[in-house]
């Protein structure tokens, strides 16, 4: 069964070049455009869920939000921040509230996106 990966991404082109190379790579995908999409589907569905790969800055509720309110521990779904805000706080913030990893959006490239997945989830 292929790992499940939640992209948390409001930009639709981004959030759609990611569904594309992590599917080509053998990945489940599912997209959500905000954190509050995110929470509404990991309500019924957390437990099918190997990964989240979020942004920070998105309209409804933010990255930041949706780790305030989703807890990582209690769920063990590891949380890559994948984001364009290059804050020391937010940054700081996010690893308090559980993500593993903090990537620039900017300095990733498709194949950095994939090999940061596999590492994580295999």
């Amino acid at each position: 069964m292929p790992k499940h990966v939640l992209v948390v991404e409001d930009d639709h082109t981004l959030n759609s070049a990611f569904e594309t190379i992590l599917t080509k790579e053998g990945y489940k995908v599912t997209s959500s455009y905000n954190g509050q999409e995110a929470l509404d589907f990991l309500a019924d569905n957390s437990d099918s869920v190997d990964l989240i790969l979020l942004d920070l800055l998105m309209p409804v509720m933010s990255g930041i939000e949706f780790l305030e309110h989703f807890d990582v521990k209690k769920h063990e779904v590891p949380v890559i921040v994948f984001s364009n805000l290059d804050s020391q706080k937010d940054i700081d913030r996010a690893y308090e509230l559980g993500a593993e990893k903090y990537m620039l959006k900017a300095w990733a490239s498709p194949k950095e996106l994939v090999k940061i997945v596999k590492d994580t989830v295999g």
